[in-house]
């Protein structure tokens, strides 16, 4: 049965802000307000910390998948300082919205919080990825 707390599900809203945030310095705002300045960011594919470097992961996944979006699908489950949840990412065009649309990338993160409700870590896996991926 997930739990969570408010503390939980406003730092994923915050971080599904950054990764959809468009526009660099939308995005390195959303970023800022995210993570804590030293947080990381680690998946299959990427291994950075700091905002800097997680503003060029995130705006490298909007170059290879441009008209897409970040979206949660399912309950954050979170307790103490960590929550996880899952996500695809699906088309803005499609009919995504409505079930039938199709999520080329798909995961799950489990993030670390700091005092603050600020990411300090995230440990991402891709569930579903493209084969060049």
């Amino acid at each position: 049965m997930p739990a969570s707390t408010d503390r939980h599900r406003t730092a994923v809203a915050r971080y599904f802000e950054a990764w959809n945030a468009r526009e660099p310095e939308a995005l390195a705002r959303a970023v800022a307000t995210a993570w804590a300045p030293q947080g990381g960011y680690t998946d299959p594919l990427a291994d950075v910390r700091g905002h800097e470097g997680i503003t060029a992961v995130i705006a490298a996944a909007h170059a290879r998948f441009p008209g897409f979006v970040f979206r949660l699908t399912g309950a954050v489950d979170g307790h103490h300082d960590t929550a996880r949840f899952s996500w695809e990412l699906v088309s803005e065009a499609g009919d995504a919205s409505s079930g039938g649309g199709s999520a080329p990338v798909a995961g799950s993160d489990v993030i670390t919080l700091d005092l603050d409700g600020r990411i300090t870590s995230v440990l991402g896996f891709l569930d579903r990825a493209p084969a060049a991926a």
